[in-house]
């Protein structure tokens, strides 16, 4: 069978949800897909789910690996795919029975090299759709790429997330487009740009297929493992060739450093939200040192001038905080919000 669609599916640890995710898979009315699972080391059941669901269908694909993480398991994927388009799937959420084939059509009649559509995330029994404010329904060129696309990129994060698309699998073996395997956050947002610089189209599409389900409270659980402002710092201070002439270098840095300070004011939310797995002590000093760093005090500068006065009035009163390094105030303002959000 010719496949019009490879779907790469990274599984860690994802017994819980595999099965459903791999159900919505196999319902899919685009016939013409193959689906490739890289069980990247799981410990529990996932992979003998997968082996049972690809005795019954050929168009499964596995591979099993050590764990060695996401950006790894997708090229993985990537060197083996044979689809027209790639597309990505994570393991413990599930797709919508007509999504490849709405995506797939819609890129067919303008011959677009990928598309974008919707992202639905559930939380706690809430489902949120973000969208995109890109031109709807039209083939956009590569200009509209350079000056929209990229710069979004760049200033948000929203878009990152490679599982809401569907690549032209010749432009990524043509120019050897990898996910980034030694970038530990960001990996999704590094691929998307470096693709897009070598894309000459695409296309947004007002529609939502994808679930994505957030764990709640992950981030919270997560901070005693994962030191997130540090990831950021990596991806704000990485170079990107593929970017260079394509957007003036002087916005580059703006559109970073607004991202930056954005991150910054997530994570000072997240750090002093009340956890038993890190004492306050460790959380109040991890607060002061991102707000004291070198690369934040330069972002800020560009954050400030470009975006404080659409800010609203709780946001206004963080970044003056953070200006000022007043590590306390954070606190207490963090808390009141908190507190007046019950």
């Amino acid at each position: 069978m010719s496949f019009k669609v490879s779907v790469i599916i990274p599984v860690f640890n994802a017994e819980k949800y595999v099965a459903h995710c791999i159900d919505s898979l196999l319902a899919q009315t685009l016939k013409e897909c193959e689906f490739i699972f890289i069980n990247d080391g799981s410990q529990d059941e996932s992979l003998k789910i997968i082996e049972r669901y690809g005795n019954l269908d050929p168009r499964i694909k596995i591979i099993n690996q050590k764990n060695h993480g996401v950006s790894i398991a997708r090229n993985r994927g990537l060197e083996i795919a044979t689809g027209e388009y790639i597309g990505f799937v994570d393991s413990d959420d599930y797709i919508e029975k007509n999504m490849y084939q709405v995506l797939y059509s819609s890129l067919k009649q303008n011959d677009c090299d990928a598309i974008i559509s919707n992202l639905e995330s559930e939380m706690n029994g809430n489902n949120i759709v973000t969208t995109y404010p890109f031109s709807c329904d039209i083939k956009l060129d590569k200009k509209y790429i350079e000056q929209e696309l990229i710069p979004y990129f760049l200033k948000n994060d929203n878009l990152n997330t490679a599982v809401n698309k569907l690549y032209r699998r010749e432009i990524i073996n043509k120019y050897q487009i990898k996910f980034p395997e030694k970038v530990a956050l960001g990996e999704d947002g590094l691929f998307n740009i470096r693709f897009f610089c070598y894309a000459k189209s695409f296309k947004y599409i007002n529609y939502s297929g994808y679930h994505y389900r957030e764990v709640i409270g992950s981030a919270t659980r997560n901070i005693s493992k994962k030191d997130y402002f540090n990831r950021v710092l990596e991806v704000y201070n990485l170079e990107i060739p593929e970017i260079q002439g394509k957007v003036d270098e002087k916005i580059i840095q703006q559109l970073k450093s607004i991202k930056l300070i954005k991150n910054v004011m997530s994570y000072i939310h997240v750090y002093f939200t009340p956890t038993k797995e890190v004492p306050f002590t460790k959380r109040y000093k991890y607060i002061s040192n991102m707000i004291n760093n070198k690369d934040v005090r330069k972002a800020l500068k560009s954050f400030y001038f470009a975006n404080y006065k659409s800010l609203g009035r709780y946001e206004r009163v963080v970044i003056k905080l953070v200006k000022y390094k007043f590590t306390l105030g954070l606190y207490i303002t963090v808390g009141y919000s908190r507190y007046r959000n019950k």
